[in-house]
């Protein structure tokens, strides 16, 4: 499926209207709203993300210079979103990549079927070996402590409807590190087998991950979190209020 199978995917989800807010830009008003789009996503990445410690890597890779935010204004969105994937995969000095799209006006289900069409293009030009994983942050996402995994979306409430691209090669050498080893990562002729067998099966990174998010917003308590994502929230409605911009 191409270009237009994402796009057609998205318009019959969304009851075959138009999925991007405003009208057409001019010049001058896209750049405007590019700029607060950067700066809104800049406040979720510093003020949520990296403050919690949400995510262990997030301060690092952004301080060296390897995380790239990209703002998507064009109509179709799916076209210039795999254009922007494309020419961030071929920069290897961008470990994560970030595609804010502002002007998107669907739901949170309706954004992670775009997210998957567009996975599977990325995947389908390079041979089924895509360089980057995908996923779906949306700013509509309620808070479920129940378990870990049920926090993920609400970890995932950026203020715009995003796509998180990470290099498949970082992401690797990063569990390498944390210690999601197989056989290939071990030097077998020094292995004690009595104390592999003996020590406590470690979770995957993820789960891991998901365990210490929960555990911190359970912690600071959810009224807080949230608290601080709908400032940001409201930030961003002034803001794109300012460039004439409308809001979900």
């Amino acid at each position: 499926m191409g270009c237009r199978g994402v796009c057609a995917i998205v318009a019959a989800v969304s009851g075959g209207e138009r999925v991007v807010l405003g009208g057409a830009l001019s010049e001058a008003r896209a750049e405007a709203l590019r700029a607060e789009a950067l700066r809104i996503y800049g406040r979720y990445q510093r003020e949520f993300v990296e403050a919690l410690g949400l995510c262990p890597w997030a301060v690092r890779a952004r301080e060296e210079g390897h995380v790239a935010v990209r703002v998507v204004l064009d109509d179709p969105a799916a076209e210039a979103a795999l254009a922007a994937t494309e020419a961030l995969a071929a920069d290897e000095e961008v470990q994560v990549g970030l595609l804010v799209l502002p002007r998107a006006a669907y739901d949170r289900s309706t954004h992670e079927a775009f997210v998957s069409e567009l996975r599977e293009q990325h995947a389908a030009g390079h041979g089924g070996s895509p360089p980057f994983a995908m996923a779906a942050f949306h700013p509509d996402a309620e808070p479920d402590l129940d378990h870990p995994a049920r926090l993920v979306p609400f970890i995932r409430r950026s203020p715009d409807p995003t796509i998180q691209l990470v290099r498949l090669t970082s992401l690797e050498a990063v569990r390498r590190r944390a210690g999601d080893r197989g056989t290939a990562f071990m030097d077998l002729s020094t292995l004690d087998l009595a104390q592999l067998l003996s020590a406590p099966a470690q979770p995957p990174l993820h789960e891991r991950v998901a365990d210490k998010n929960r555990e911190t917003i359970a912690a600071m308590g959810v009224a807080e979190a949230e608290a601080i994502l709908a400032t940001i929230a409201r930030d961003r409605d002034a803001a794109y209020a300012r460039v004439g911009e409308e809001t979900p």
